[in-house]
């Protein structure tokens, strides 16, 4: 592996790590409830990688739904990492496993990633021959280092649930605001390489009327669909990225 690729990947990875390894640890802690051997998060981690999904499979599971109602369940909630896959098909330039690879693993922090990645390359390399390789080995490297670190919180949170189940239970209270602080660091991220204030404004402002007129249940639907309608308008229907 390249060094240098690696390095660059670190460094854009790390508050990804922050967010991971504690919201990792913390589904950890709430698997090790169920009573299923460590070993299943960490499974858990590697084959489903879905934070969201993988926090709502251990309500599924401890309520005794069957394969069925979780697979379908979770098919649901991650539909939108359709949409991120299709955004992103002519920029993974590789084939094979690795091609497929990157479409699993396409999480919401790591798209950000990804699509900051893209602006930024573009930026240094207008003008110039895009250096195909050297990005599709930095979107591999990133993918798998984030992967990396939830797969690490899931292992250490379910070891530390298993020690400490007996000894009474752990408060994980507060461990949810990680995500929350971890997406505002990644929305930073995506303005340094985009440096456009439109898309947050219309964001912001989706959000802000979403919380106030929908119900709380349906505030994220309604923000998404605004902010995609307001899209639509500013860009007349046109490509954008």
């Amino acid at each position: 592996m390249n060094t240098r690729v690696l390095k660059s990947a670190l460094n854009k990875t790390m508050p990804v790590m922050f967010g991971y390894v504690p919201m990792g640890m913390a589904f950890g802690v709430l698997f090790s409830e169920l009573e299923y051997d460590w070993y299943y998060a960490t499974l858990m981690g590697v084959v489903i990688f879905a934070g969201a999904a993988q926090f709502m499979a251990v309500g599924l599971l401890a309520a005794g739904a069957g394969m069925l109602e979780v697979a379908m369940t979770t098919l649901l909630l991650n539909s939108r990492h359709i949409f991120y896959g299709l955004s992103l098909l002519k920029e993974f330039k590789v084939k094979g496993w690795r091609r497929w690879y990157l479409i699993f693993g396409l999480t919401d922090e790591t798209y950000s990633l990804l699509t900051s990645l893209k602006q930024t390359k573009d930026k240094e390399e207008r003008g110039c021959d895009h250096d195909s390789g050297s990005l599709s080995e930095e979107q591999l490297t990133i993918t798998c280092l984030n992967q990396s670190y939830w797969v690490l919180g899931c292992t250490l949170g379910a070891l530390l649930g298993e020690l400490l189940g007996k000894n009474g239970s752990f408060d994980t209270q507060g461990l949810e605001f990680t995500l929350t602080a971890l997406f505002m660091v990644l929305v930073i991220e995506q303005y340094k390489a985009v440096r456009t204030l439109a898309p947050f404004l219309i964001a912001i402002t989706c959000g802000a009327i979403a919380l106030y007129f929908a119900q709380p249940q349906n505030m994220l639907l309604v923000s998404l669909s605004l902010t995609l309608a307001s899209l639509l308008m500013k860009y007349r229907l046109k490509p954008w990225t």
